[in-house]
Formats: structure tokens, sequence, C-alpha cells
């Protein structure tokens, strides 16, 4: 009787595993800004946004796995409603605003920056009208001095969030936002340039988000 022997080759299928990596980051806003991964906050302007003249710059560390969601909160200062600053006083102006961010990994090499890449949904939107501004004695919600506001989106810092409605971000120049105390601290990539919303003054509150692959 013969013997036949069979053998049998197991293919061993490795499943990919996620690797995490640490992430650099520098962000300058007028004048306060959140950064958040994947729904988790990362970062947080150091500087109360009720300070006035609140510029500054924040660079930071995180570790994330590709691919990841970048949740950007931008906030511009406004005293009320109204979208306005300095309010009964000569300097009454809306203010305006503006943020540039990059991301690196740990190599040194940039993994993003804001541009018109990025997608921003405006929740604060103040004056409706800019006459406003000129009011000797502005009250939000009245006349020229309407506003705009909504709550965040559910989720909208995920990759699960479906952002197919919501505009690309507006691109504007270093002379457009003016950029003050901090800005200079940091050796920007010539790729970066400052986003927000439609308009710079009645856009008061942004959301920006990215993923990174």
């Amino acid at each position: 009787m013969k013997r036949f022997i069979i053998s049998s080759v197991l293919a061993v299928i490795t499943p990919s595993i996620a690797s995490t990596e640490t992430f650099s980051a520098d962000v300058w806003a007028d004048n306060w800004f959140e950064v958040r991964i994947d729904g988790t906050q990362v970062a947080e302007d150091s500087v109360a946004i009720t300070t006035e003249r609140s510029f500054n710059a924040e660079s930071f560390t995180f570790e994330a796995e590709r691919p990841f969601t970048i949740g950007l909160v931008a906030k511009d200062f406004i005293e009320n409603d109204t979208g306005l600053e300095y309010i009964g006083t000569r300097r009454q102006q809306m203010g305006d605003g503006g943020v540039i961010a990059q991301i690196k990994d740990a190599s040194g090499s940039i993994v993003a920056v804001t541009n018109a890449d990025w997608q921003c949904h405006v929740i604060h939107t103040a004056p409706l009208d800019k006459a406003c501004e000129n009011e000797s004695d502005p009250v939000a919600g009245e006349g020229v001095c309407a506003f705009d506001i909504s709550d965040e989106p559910d989720s909208w810092d995920q990759a699960a969030f479906d952002a197919s409605d919501w505009p690309r971000a507006s691109v504007y120049t270093s002379e457009q936002v003016d950029p003050k105390l901090g800005y200079n601290e940091i050796d920007w990539s010539e790729d970066a340039q400052f986003i927000w919303g439609p308009d710079l003054e009645q856009s008061n509150t942004i959301l920006c988000r990215i993923t990174i692959e």
C-alpha cells in the first residue's frame, strides 16, 4: 500500500496595524482657536479670547494614526452678538479674524497647511449689515445689528461627518489679515495660507476641517 502525504501550505495573513505617529503643529489666530483630532481636543489657545489684542502663536505636539481628521475652531473677539468691539467708544468697530496653521510629521516634513483644501462652516455671523458699526447705540438682533448664529453640528470634527455641502475655506493674504504678535516667531511654510469664512469682519466663529491620509 502506498501512502500519499499531502502537504498543505497555510497562508498567514497579517492584518495591517495602524501606526501611531507624533506630529507637531503651529497655529496663529486672531483671536482664538481650538484644535481637535478625530473629535478629541489636542490644543487650545492659551490666551483667553476676552484678552484685548489676544494675538499669539501656539506650538504643540499630538499623536494620531493616519488617516485622521483635523477640526479647527477659530473665533474673532466680539463683545456681544452685534459682532462689534469697543462698543460705545470712538474705537467701535467690527473686528477681523484670520488663522494660519501648519502640521509636520516627526521628520519635520509638512503634512498639512491651511489653504483652500480645507472646508469651513461659519456658525456666527454678525452684524448682517455692516452699517451696525456706525450705530450710536447698537443692540444685537435689532435693525441693522441682526445676527445669524447656530450650534456646532454633531460630530463635525470626525471623519464620518458628511461635509459635502461645506464651502471651501476663503483664503486671504497676510496684508489683508495683518498678523501681529507671535506670527513672526514661527518659520512658516511658504504654502501655509491664512483662511477664514467668506468675510473677515462678519464671520466671527468658524469651523474648519480636513482629513490627512
